[in-house]
Formats: structure tokens, sequence, C-alpha cells
């Protein structure tokens, strides 16, 4: 690990301003839905951050202010000592090339009318490449790393031609082929059958060996987070709720939302008898946010001290694990919650 991290997010923020009639925009007092509300997340270069949380936390809008495909509120977000911050239009083009993205739906990141060749070749042309003979050897080379082999039988076949796994592997194939520096990877698997899921893991694996890539790898899915990530940040409602190496807070999880989100995961194990930690489903408004903890409406073991919780960490262990301030051995399970063991 460096020294300085590779990317250093500071008090970001995004807010979402509420328009529900043409009256909204002449108030004085504005409505905002806080989709992300002053986090903090440092990347180490050639590590795997893992985020993660349940639809709404602010996930993707993270990875999406991260390769500037929205612009954040405030706060501040540096990646090799550079600010994000740069407008002009040189700037923004290096950017490009520095930090990729792979989405969620492989279905939909493919242009129709692109067969696999334009669309891998695409990024290389924006940024100067224009050799035919050199695009065709570079196309097929981020093919074979990709693993679609042989590359020629894929290179002029159409998206409808590709199975769900071959279109995300032409998805990686087009963020790798301007060799950035980091990739953002929201939920890459989440829409690919079971059995080539570990596949697709696999190759983020390599292609950190290979290219010293740093990647930042959103999901909702813990087990795929423990299998791949260095370290875990979860993340509720806009806020980092704990942080720190995924073994750590795999078998010692601080904060009751990460247990919560623990106690979901299935195991292979059918004689194993898991404790599942039940709460209410329906998150709280994201406008009206809840005082104190976020997670407090929906918490099993809720104090007092709950409602004036300001989300600043404490530290855990000598392994960089930090929670936000909340002691696990003074948890009490309120009688309102259930906690039942299923087998």
């Amino acid at each position: 690990m460096s020294e300085s991290p590779l990317i250093q997010i500071e008090d970001l923020k995004k807010y979402y301003l509420v328009k529900k009639g043409i009256k909204d925009y002449f108030k004085k007092e504005k409505v905002y839905v806080k989709a992300i509300d002053g986090i903090n997340l440092t990347i180490e270069k050639g590590e795997i951050l893992g985020l993660a949380g349940e639809s709404g936390s602010g996930k993707t809008t993270t990875g999406e202010i991260l390769v500037r495909l929205q612009d954040p509120t405030n706060g501040s977000i540096t990646i090799g000592g550079h600010p994000l911050s740069g407008t002009d239009r040189e700037s923004q083009k290096a950017f490009r090339k520095e930090v990729q993205m792979i989405f969620q739906d492989p279905y939909e990141t493919l242009n129709p009318r692109f067969n696999v060749f334009d669309t891998i070749a695409e990024p290389l042309r924006i940024h100067g490449l224009k050799d035919k003979k050199t695009l065709y050897e570079k196309v097929i080379e981020v093919l074979e790393i990709a693993e679609l082999k042989p590359a020629e039988h894929y290179v002029h076949r159409y998206p409808h031609e590709l199975s769900g796994g071959q279109r995300q592997r032409v998805a990686i194939a087009r963020g790798i082929v301007v060799n950035p520096l980091v990739l953002v990877a929201d939920e890459p698997v989440s829409m690919l059958d079971v059995s080539i899921r570990a596949d697709i893991l696999n190759l983020l694996k390599d292609l950190r060996k290979k290219m010293g890539l740093t990647m930042l790898y959103i999901s909702h899915d813990l087990s795929t987070i423990k299998y791949l990530c260095d370290r875990m940040a979860i993340m509720y409602l806009g806020k980092i709720m704990e942080i720190g190496p995924v073994d750590e807070i795999v078998k010692n999880p601080q904060h009751p939302y990460t247990q919560v989100l623990l106690s979901a995961v299935p195991v292979a194990d059918p004689n194993y008898i898991k404790e599942r930690i039940l709460i209410d489903d329906e998150a709280p408004d994201q406008i009206n946010l809840p005082v104190g903890c976020r997670f407090s409406p929906r918490c099993p073991y809720v104090k007092d001290e709950c409602k004036t919780c300001d989300h600043s960490f404490q530290e855990v262990s000598k392994g960089h694990h930090h929670a936000c301030i909340f002691k696990k051995e003074d948890l009490v399970k309120n009688e309102n919650h259930q906690i039942k063991a299923l087998k």
C-alpha cells in the first residue's frame, strides 16, 4: 500500500432538489433528497474497496460522481493527488482515460448498432488512435484478456448475438482498453447467471494483478464483496456506518445495520442454524431523514443515545476497522423487533 491514497473523498454530498410544481421554484426554503450526505473514503493504489448497502443507500450515486457522470453538491475528490474539479476540456478528456466504469446491466450498456469491435475501439478513437491495424490488434488483445477466446470469433458480432456473460466481458474489455488507473464496478454480476458470476469475479481479480487496477466495487451482495475485496464500507441513507478490512467486519460486525446485512447472507450448509435479524422493511423517507442515527427507526437495538448520534467513527481494532460510534457490548434487543433462528 502507498503512503498517500490514490483516491481521497472528503465530505462528499449529493442533494437533489425536490420539484413538485411551479410554485416550488419560488419558495425560499428548498426541499432536497440527500442521496449522499457527507461521506469520507480513501482507496489505496491497487486496492479493491467494496461499497455495500441496500437499494437507495447512495452506492451507485457515489460511483457515478467518481467517474463524473454526476457532479457533487459539495465536497472534494482527488485521484493521484489531482482534484476532480478540473473543468477544461483537455483535463476532462484525460480524466476519462484514467477512470472507467462497468455498469450493472449488460443488456442496456452496449449500443445495439455497434459490433464488438466498434464498441471497444470507440474509446481508443476518442483518445486519438486512428490506425486501423493498431485498433484491431488492441481490440483482439483486450478481448483475450477478458477471456473471450478466440477473440476473432467475437469481434464482428453484435450485442444480440451474445449471452449476458459475454456482454459483460465485452463491457469489461471496453473499460480496460484505455489502460485506466481506476475501475468502478457497479454490481457487475448481479444480473448474470450464478454459474458464471465466479468467473467474472475471478477476471476482476486477475485484472488487478495484471494491470495494477484500483477498484471501487459496488454491490448489495456481501458474499461477493467478501470474495473479491480487501476492505468494505457499509453505507445507509447517504452515510457510511462502518468501514474496515473485509474479514474483520464479517467476523466482528459493530454497527447493527452491518449485523442485519450479514444475517441475511445465505449459508451453503443446510444443517447450519442461522440467526436472522428481522427489521422493518420500509426505509425512512429520504427527504425527512431521522434525527441522529439514520438506522434508528428500524434498529433492533435502538437507545436514547442514538438520537444524538452524528455518525462519527470510533476505532474498533488495530486493523483500521472503524464503525459509527456505537459500543457492541452495550447492545440490548428492543422487544418491538425480532431475532429468529432460521434453519
